[in-house]
């Protein structure tokens, strides 16, 4: 399986991404199946032309705005059209990730709930074709791993539904720290924006590397032209390569240590059903965790306690999540570390045919394999037999696996 290389040259954004995934090889159909499937397929014209920049030829992706009713679209209509979409669950997960990515970042800079975000430029026709196609591009690659060199940010003012800001703009800024992305500081870089929030937004989420690997071969790339003038090329390479690193693994501690959020609160004045409702809230809105309990309260009630661990980086988010869908007043939160086994999700066959599961990779090297519970539960709902003897028939004649995701 190849690894993919975004080159940020000088900088990144989305349309330069997906013109560079076409010229890699995406078919246009792949790129355009999911906005298809989303209902979007009325609202926009994708092209993609032969184009050069300082004489360097390339793929410019040009997108026709033809939504006439120009809508202003929140994160909760957009988040409520890919939750509700069919799309395959690997693809609507990096889709959902990016824009949750830039409503959080976006929600902070304005000071307002990240559902309420109006998205503006991000929310438009040409950005939702961006964002999307470039996810549907990788997720049609499947590579291995994603490396990315570190961007520039450009400076100076750029024109936007905000008015006038200076470069780099609120919401790249707010990204690259929320993401903890390093970016490369060049004093005497040319004026202009040379990473746009979609770019950062897309590279935040889809690259785990950002940095090339020490050693590789280039197997094919794909050049994408941006619309700006510079006196240098304005481009964006796609490779896929072959590193050559012993593994990915070796570059990373196993356990490894991270940072979480633990939030929780006790509620007496709220029915079961209220509760269940808002723990499945918490989960679908990217919780690690969810438990919750009966308890005792004063004056004698029932009541329930609730306890979410969750990224750090969503603290607050999770906190108006809180006191928008539940009735409590008041909430616990505390940082905490925690020490997690490497793992990856994927596929393997079996005389089941191809079932997900997840591997795990313990601290002497050795790899478990573990399918995952709901492919148990139709297996044996399917076969009539126990789960015992589907868990055993899988191990047996497992081969074949497929990673849809690098360790993490």
């Amino acid at each position: 399986m190849d690894d993919v290389l975004i080159e940020c040259s000088p900088g990144i954004s989305g349309d330069m991404l997906l013109g560079a995934f076409y010229d890699l090889g995406v078919p246009k159909k792949v790129i355009e199946q999911p906005l298809i499937d989303l209902g979007l397929k009325d609202l926009f014209q994708l092209e993609f032309e032969e184009s050069k920049s300082c004489s360097i030829r390339g793929i410019q992706a040009k997108v026709v705005n033809i939504d006439c009713n120009s809508i202003k679209r929140t994160w909760r209509s957009i988040k409520e059209l890919i939750l509700n979409s069919h799309l395959e669950e690997k693809l609507k997960k990096l889709i959902f990730e990016v824009f949750e990515s830039l409503a959080i970042a976006e929600g902070k800079v304005h000071g307002i709930k990240s559902e309420d975000v109006h998205f503006h430029e991000i929310g438009a026709i040409d950005s939702l074709v961006d964002i999307i196609g470039v996810c549907a591009a990788l997720n049609y690659l499947n590579p291995n791993r994603v490396y990315c060199n570190e961007p520039l940010l450009g400076k100076g003012f750029v024109q936007t539904e905000h008015g006038k800001l200076s470069v780099p703009t609120p919401a790249v800024i707010e990204l690259i720290r929320q993401k903890n992305i390093k970016v490369l500081s060049n004093y005497d870089s040319i004026e202009g924006e040379l990473s746009t929030p979609t770019g950062i937004a897309l590279i935040a989420n889809l690259v785990e590397n950002l940095e090339p690997p020490s050693k590789y071969s280039v197997n094919s790339y794909g050049v994408g032209i941006g619309n700006l003038k510079f006196p240098f090329p304005n481009l964006v390479r796609v490779y896929k390569i072959t590193s050559f690193k012993d593994s990915c693994i070796n570059e990373q501690i196993n356990p490894k240590r991270e940072e979480i959020s633990v939030q929780e609160a006790w509620i007496d004045d709220q029915t079961p059903e209220d509760i269940s409702n808002f723990v499945e809230k918490l989960r679908i809105e990217g919780a690690y965790d969810v438990s919750y309990q009966a308890i005792n309260m004063k004056k004698n009630r029932i009541g329930f306690s609730i306890q979410v661990i969750l990224p750090i980086e969503k603290k607050e988010f999770f906190r108006q999540l809180w006191f928008n869908y539940s009735s409590t007043i008041g909430v616990r939160e505390r940082i905490q570390s925690r020490w997690i086994l490497l793992r990856r999700t994927g596929e393997c066959s079996t005389t089941f045919g191809n079932i997900k599961v997840k591997q795990i990779l313990k601290p002497d090297g050795s790899i478990i394999m573990k399918p995952e519970n709901d492919e148990v539960l139709r297996l044996k709902l399917k076969h009539k037999i126990s789960t015992e003897e589907v868990r055993k028939i899988i191990k047996e004649t497992s081969e074949n696996f497929k990673a849809f995701e690098n360790w993490k």
